[in-house]
């Protein structure tokens, strides 16, 4: 049963079409991903539902009993505790609670018996909501939401003025989550939460009985709570049923049937336009009868002829070290950081080789930027030691965008720092590839979002060249498209890596080891993110206690990372294969449907080189398809 639905959609803003008549619904039980690129209009498509803004055309029809919630745009500063903040959900109950009492008091003073007789009428009545609410357990709710949250026990009694912005934003979420709506609308709720925080919501939402629609770029989160997915993209609306995943199967096999049928299609047109062309040639009457018939069928084919979905722009860069570096890239032997009146974290102990791609994982608040901003140099230890490997040269990618100078525009501020090692023209093109073209490079820094603050960063670290990349959250701020362009530039670079992230697809399909700090030092898990819950499920199932988990010995660690660098080498391979397996195929496309022109068919010279032309492209992909079936045959020998 649709608790909304919405028919034929159009926003724009003066010249520019946000979407145009897109149509959804949502059922009672619908967990929805709401995806597209950073600008595409999903926030405004959630403003409109919510009545905050207008829209130009279309129907938006509500269910009689649906309840809508999100959060608010506004962050707080209330001067209540914490606690007493989120209780505030449950006003009808606290109110019912107060009127009880007062019944309760009223009736020990003996009233009349009529008096008497409402009063327990009244008191049935509110007995029967308040538990329909769920009344004897909304406390209890309230404090396991926050505790889930990642708030602990002392900061539920703290005034919620006294938090950041990003902690009062998680109190919000916490309040929505207790709300009585049955329609969430969550627009990137995992931000500012750590992993823990992120699989205590994955876990409330798979269960969550009401519908929600949920923007969001972590595709790992999207594919756990998710059983439906809507995707905006070129203003139009694309739904799919089932995860985030699933979501981009079903998308690509109709891009590539929706791209062999426009395919087909042209070439039927030029071979029925060739076919008019030599008939009006041939100038007989019956000539031109058949050559207006063909036309009409031409006309109809036209007319059905649709342009196949382009791919959105993303950024295309790619990572070099310019120089190998020594074998030992980084060593930290017993780092510690404290500040006044609070130990952060000590006996921090780290070896990381030549080529690894290493992830630091934890808590909010373990110290994992402090370690980052002590092994870059900006920040001294208050105990033990660290150094980096011969011919090591790091660069940091940091979270808070600190290195960036607002005054400076975003051509400058590569420009500033890259001038003497490369052209302007070079610089130019370097800035077009990270989306910055025309007059966004004179855009100042200042007044860019977070995801173009991202790109200047990265652009910035690939153009260092360094054999160590820090790197502190690279993907917050980026949609799913440019997550995906970096996590492929990271997999294809050729130096080592130390990585802070809550992105566990990135950790998925990145790490060769991972490790998991707290106050007291790091804990080292051999792999990927699915990996480490597997080492974690068998240690608790081990010893019952949730004991902290030993160290791999040294031999089977080295044999796990080879491993798992081999395959990560080999789908490297597979997919550079089918790039260039995908590239031939458009060029000898081109080149057939050259071809097939009268004015070429007529030109035996010219026909002559084309054909060459193919046949040296069906070489190349006969050579290809060779290098992609070894590649494959390798990556699966290695994964059995």
């Amino acid at each position: 049963m649709a608790i909304l639905a919405v028919r034929n959609l159009t926003k724009s803003y003066i010249t520019r079409i946000l979407f145009s008549n897109i149509s959804f619904e949502v059922d009672t039980d619908d967990h929805i991903g709401f995806v597209g690129v950073n600008g595409c209009g999903k926030s405004t498509l959630f403003r409109i539902l919510l009545g905050e803004e207008v829209y130009d055309s279309g129907d938006i029809h509500f269910g009689s009993d649906t309840r809508i919630g999100s959060m608010s745009q506004n962050v707080t500063n209330a001067e209540c505790t914490l606690y007493d903040y989120v209780l505030e959900v449950f006003n009808e109950l606290i109110n019912i609670e107060a009127e009880l009492d007062a019944i309760n008091h009223e009736l020990s003073g003996k009233p009349d018996e009529a008096r008497r007789s409402r009063l327990i009428e009244r008191q049935h009545r509110l007995n029967t909501r308040y538990d329909d609410l769920n009344g004897a357990t909304y406390r209890a709710r309230t404090r396991s939401t926050l505790i889930g949250l990642g708030f602990n026990e002392d900061e539920l009694t703290r005034s919620v003025n006294t938090f950041s912005g990003g902690q009062r934003n998680k109190a919000q979420l916490a309040k929505l989550l207790l709300s009585n709506a049955n329609l969430l609308l969550l627009d990137e709720p995992t931000n500012h939460l750590d992993i823990k925080a992120i699989e205590w919501l994955e876990n409330f939402l798979s269960s969550y009985r009401g519908a929600f629609i949920v923007i969001s770029h972590d595709r790992y989160f999207l594919d756990r709570v998710t059983n439906k997915t809507i995707e905006l993209k070129d203003k139009k609306l694309f739904a799919s049923k089932g995860n985030y995943s699933r979501h981009i199967e079903l998308r690509s096999t109709a891009r590539e049937l929706e791209l062999r049928h426009h395919q087909r299609t042209q070439r039927e047109i030029k071979r029925i336009e060739g076919i008019i062309e030599q008939q009006k040639r041939w100038g007989q009457e019956r000539n031109f009868i058949t050559a207006a018939s063909k036309q009409k069928q031409v006309d109809r084919l036209k007319a059905t002829l649709v342009e196949p979905e382009r791919d959105s722009s993303s950024i295309r860069f790619t990572f070099h070290a310019k120089e190998a570096g020594g074998n030992d890239v980084l060593v930290a032997r017993k780092l510690g950081k404290a500040f006044p009146g609070k130990s952060v974290f000590h006996d921090v102990n780290m070896l990381i080789k030549k080529g690894e791609k290493v992830f630091l994982l934890g808590d909010n608040g373990c110290g994992k930027t402090t370690l980052l901003n002590i092994l870059a140099g900006k920040m001294r230890p208050s105990e033990g030691s660290y150094y980096l490997g011969s011919h090591v040269e790091a660069s940091y990618y940091e979270q808070t965008m600190a290195s960036l100078d607002p005054a400076n525009t975003v051509l400058n501020e590569v420009w500033d720092r890259y001038y003497t090692t490369i052209s302007r023209k070079d610089m130019c093109n370097a800035l077009a590839a990270f989306l910055f073209r025309g007059d966004d490079v004179d855009k100042p820094i200042s007044q860019l979002s977070g995801g173009e603050l991202a790109r200047v960063q990265l652009l910035k670290l690939m153009l260092t060249g360094s054999n160590l990349l820090l790197m502190d959250e690279p993907t917050n701020h980026l949609d799913i498209a440019s997550r995906e362009a970096l996590e492929s530039a990271l997999e294809e670079y050729d130096g080592t890596m130390l990585i802070v992230t809550h992105d566990r697809f990135l950790v998925n399909r990145l790490a060769d080891r991972i490790l998991h700090m707290t106050e007291d030092g790091l804990t080292e898990y051999i792999g990927g993110y699915d990996d480490y819950l597997a080492a974690l499920a068998d240690q608790r199932s081990e010893d019952g206690n949730h004991k902290r988990p030993e160290s791999r010995n040294a031999a089977e660690y080295r044999e796990k990372k080879a491993q798992q660098s081999a395959i990560n080498r080999a789908k490297g391979e597979v997919s550079r294969c089918e790039a260039a397996i995908s590239k031939s195929e458009e060029e000898l496309s081109k080149v057939e449907s050259e071809l097939v022109l009268p004015h070429i068919a007529s030109d035996y010279k010219k026909a002559a080189e084309l054909s060459e032309k193919a046949n040296a492209i069906r070489k190349a992909m006969d050579d290809l398809y060779r290098k992609w079936e070894e590649a494959v045959e390798k990556l699966e020998e290695l994964s059995d």
